[in-house]
Formats: structure tokens, C-alpha cells, sequence
């Protein structure tokens, strides 16, 4: 294991990279337990900072360290101190991760922690740990490696061949995400056949892609809609469940019954999300410049 870290992480200049990780984990680890904590009224744990009866979210210390933290880091860029850039590396960490827990915060504009739509602060966490772990473990987008040979040498083919493959993997990447397969796009960026794999296969029902295709294609959409309501109710199960263990669940009353909570808001996630996508706003039959639902020109609203 030691041989593996010196010869991987340490020789590889990535020990930064593991702090920043190992201070992410830890900080989200701390604040989840420290907001459980508060939520179950516990005596002995300190309580939401409210200086004037003014809750401070935990995002503004995140963002204030991340700041302190990146400065830092951009200061002590040129003289390569392995150890401050660890420390400091560590300490963005910290801020990232309190930022991230209240990523649907910032993104809603409203404090949704408790409820369902905060679940999304935890998909941005574990997208933030997948895509640190893979830089860590030595993967880069679109399997590029050192590309300095071809800096340095006059290979103009090398580079063009180089050139087509990147534009090549990100027209596969744009059609994947089209399709609404956001983890097959961001791991398929790394790990390029999942890219392939995700652009063959078909599209998620309500992504883009099945409103510019399948709109006409009734058979494709049936098929569509089967196999995500197949293929999605032991995933979102699992994520609702783990999202329950990690994050809570929405109402104090579901705490205790997580897996019946999961069965049941994994059917009403399914009913919700398995639908089929509306048609393009171009193929609807209304004047053009019109949306439909939207006041016609010259119509009362």
C-alpha cells in the first residue's frame, strides 16, 4: 500500500489532490453529523450560528475558505512547496465540501435542506468525490495522457489524429448527454467507451434526445419508457435509500421507516420523472414567434 501511494500519488504529484479529497470527505462527513445533530434537538451540540437572530448557512464559511484556501494555493503556485500546496489543498477541500452540501440551496435560491429538492446537494457531492477519485487514480478526459511529446516534436499527424479523437469523443459526449445519461457522460469522459456505449443505446424518455427523435417514433418511446421505469427502480431505490442514510429524510416522521420511504418515493419518483418528452416547440401547430400555452399577439391574457 505504501509502495502503491510513493509510486502513484506521491511520485505522480498528486499528493495535493488526496488532501483536497481527504478534507472534502472529512468536512461532509462532520457537517452532515453536525446538521443531524441540530435537527434532533441534541443538548450537548452546538446549534445553528444565528449572530442577531441571523442563520448563517454553512455555505458562506465554505465559500470563505475556498477563497483563502485558492489565493493561497495561486500565491505559492511558482515555488512548488509540497507541503503548504497539501495544507492548503486540504483546506479547499473544507470549503468545497460546505459549499457543496448546500448546493441546492444556492442553486433553488431557497433553503430546501430538509426537503426532497436538497437531495440534489448530495448528487453534487458524490459527482465532486467520483470525478476527484478518477484524477486521483491517474484518468484524465477522454484517456488523454502526457502530451507534451507531441508539444515538443514536429509529429503535425500525431497532433491532428489527437485533434479528431478529442472532437470526435465530444460530439459522443454532447449525444450521451442529450440522452439524459448525465453519469454515463461525466464517467465516460474518463473512461471513453462508456461514451460509445451510452451514444448507441437509447435515450432516457424525458431527455432531449427523445423529443427531437422519438416524438414520431411511438414504438421507440414505448420502449423508452419501459425500460427506464425497469432500469431506473432498483437505481433510484438505492439512491433514495443511501440519500435517507447520508443527508436524512425529508420529514422527521420518515426517519425511522427508510426503506419503507424509499419503496414508496421511489414509485412516486417513477410515476413524476417516466414520462414521455413533449414535442419540440417547433413542431407545435401555432403561429410562428408563438409558444404554445403562452398569450398570442393581439389575444387578452
Amino acid at each position: 500500500m505504501l509502495d502503491w501511494m510513493r509510486r502513484e500519488i506521491v511520485d505522480q504529484g498528486r499528493l495535493p489532490l488526496l488532501f483536497f479529497l481527504l478534507g472534502f470527505v472529512a468536512a461532509f462527513v462532520f457537517i452532515r453529523i453536525s446538521v443531524r445533530l441540530i435537527r434532533a434537538q441534541v443538548r450537548w451540540w452546538p446549534g445553528n450560528i444565528t449572530p442577531g437572530g441571523q442563520h448563517v448557512h454553512h455555505v458562506v464559511f465554505g465559500v470563505v475558505t475556498m477563497v483563502i484556501a485558492g489565493g493561497g494555493l495561486i500565491a505559492i503556485s511558482e515555488d512548488a512547496n509540497r507541503v503548504a500546496a497539501c495544507i492548503l489543498a486540504a483546506l479547499f477541500g473544507v470549503g468545497a465540501a460546505l459549499t457543496l452540501d448546500e448546493f441546492a440551496l444556492i442553486f433553488y435560491l431557497n433553503d430546501v435542506y430538509w426537503e426532497e429538492q436538497g437531495r440534489v446537494s448530495v448528487d453534487a457531492v458524490f459527482v465532486a468525490i467520483a470525478v476527484t477519485g478518477m484524477w486521483l487514480l491517474g484518468l484524465r478526459p477522454f484517456e488523454l495522457g502526457d502530451t507534451t511529446n507531441f508539444e515538443d516534436s514536429g509529429d503535425w499527424a500525431g497532433r491532428a489524429a489527437l485533434v479528431v479523437a478529442v472532437l470526435v469523443n465530444l460530439l459522443l459526449a454532447a449525444i450521451v448527454l442529450a440522452k439524459g445519461k448525465i453519469w454515463t457522460g461525466l464517467v465516460g469522459l474518463f473512461v471513453v467507451p462508456l461514451l460509445w456505449v451510452g451514444a448507441i443505446r437509447l435515450s432516457r424518455p424525458g431527455a432531449p434526445w427523445a423529443r427531437w427523435r422519438y416524438g414520431k417514433r411511438p414504438r421507440r418511446m414505448a420502449r423508452a419508457l419501459e425500460r427506464e421505469r425497469r432500469l431506473r427502480r432498483p437505481v433510484i431505490r438505492a439512491k433514495i435509500f443511501v440519500q435517507d442514510l447520508v443527508a436524512g429524510a425529508p420529514t422527521l416522521e420518515t426517519v425511522r421507516g427508510s426503506v419503507e420511504h424509499s419503496r414508496t418515493a421511489t414509485e412516486a419518483e417513477l410515476d413524476r420523472r417516466v414520462k414521455p418528452a413533449p414535442p419540440p416547440i417547433s413542431s407545435i401547430d401555432v403561429p410562428s414567434g408563438t409558444m404554445d400555452g403562452l398569450p398570442r399577439s393581439g389575444t387578452p391574457t
